[in-house]
């Protein structure tokens, strides 16, 4: 039986254009249009009626559960998921579980109850309806984001933190420095640990290692990065370079080492990941990894409309592109 991909494949087009078209034909070119009515008469194609439902449920809403409000991901994020869904007639609706599976499942349960169409994570907790699905059951409306574990067959948008955090480590290493420490995000979210092994990767590929002693716990906040700074030091570690798994652990490790009198590059480059709109306007400015934040949250939308009209043909997995920022937070190793 032909699904989305088949129809996008063979009509020349991406998959996102073909659910537009199915959605909302007046936005996809005459031209376009013909050549994905055509692919559709000839592969006898026809939308999968429950997975479709979603749109036709009448709730037009849509429900992203994330764990804080308080990290400038989330904000950037969000405007990506309401920038989409706004397009589509679809309203967003704003879930804080603070990592709590009970709050995660009242809000998933508006989805039975024709409150919500559908629900995107950017959690690293999952709804109890997810975890018991049975084989052969139809999927869930769900969309995961950033977050991912194995063994779920949901549609996900992400990066490749390991290769984003690669590039960090490779970074410094070009830039002389040997000794090099780190603040890393919570051991039990997934794409902490993706960065944890793209630093070990990069600095390994330079003959470098990460030893377990110049490893700060953190969990991604100002605070925690200006605690794990302060307890290198109040261990009397000595290093030329700290790695930091995102922006804001970075900028609050900068904070502590300038008040223990310690120069930012001089002493010790700083690095991050993330880019937030402020890391370009700190003192001094952050050298990191930029990740495409608005970006994921479009793609996350996309790909939740894209599930609605075919859930089998939908796309499973996107994954978008990073690039290193060089500011002034670091610079060639001296002695």
């Amino acid at each position: 039986m032909a699904n989305i991909k088949d129809i996008a494949a063979k009509a020349g087009v991406s998959i996102a254009t073909v659910s537009r078209a199915l959605r909302q034909p007046a936005l996809v070119k005459d031209k376009t249009a013909k050549r994905i009515e055509e692919a559709i008469r000839e592969l006898d194609y026809t939308p999968n009626l429950v997975a479709a439902s979603l749109r036709r449920q009448k709730a037009d809403a849509v429900i992203i559960a994330v764990p804080s409000i308080h990290n400038p991901f989330t904000s950037a994020f969000v405007q990506g998921v309401e920038n989409v869904a706004r397009e589509n007639g679809t309203k967003v609706l704003l879930a804080l579980t603070e990592g709590d599976t009970q709050i995660l499942d009242r809000h998933y349960d508006m989805i039975a109850g024709k409150q919500a169409d559908g629900m995107i994570l950017l959690d690293l907790a999952v709804p109890s309806a997810l975890l018991a699905r049975k084989e052969g059951a139809p999927p869930p409306p769900v969309v995961l984001a950033c977050e991912y574990g194995e063994g779920f067959d949901q549609p996900r948008v992400r990066v490749n933190d390991v290769d984003a955090a690669a590039d960090v480590a490779a970074h410094i290493a070009a830039l002389g420095h040997k000794k090099v420490a780190c603040i890393a995000g919570p051991a039990a979210q997934r794409m902490s640990r993706d960065r944890q092994r793209g630093f070990r990767l990069g600095l390994r590929r330079a003959g470098l290692e990460l030893p377990e002693n110049l490893i700060a716990a953190g969990d991604y906040s100002l605070e925690s990065g200006a605690a794990g700074a302060f307890a290198l030091l109040d261990r009397g570690e000595k290093f030329s370079a700290l790695l930091c798994e995102n922006d804001e652990m970075a900028l609050g490790a900068i904070h502590a080492l300038c008040a223990r009198g310690l120069r930012v590059p001089e002493d010790v480059s700083v690095i991050g990941i993330d880019n937030f709109r402020f890391s370009a306007f700190s003192n001094p400015s952050l050298t990191t990894v930029s990740l495409p934040t608005t970006q994921i949250g479009e793609q996350a939308m996309r790909l939740m409309l894209d599930f609605a009209i075919d859930a089998d043909g939908a796309c499973r997995e996107v994954i978008l592109p990073h690039q290193l920022i060089e500011r002034d937070s670091t610079r060639p190793y001296r002695g």
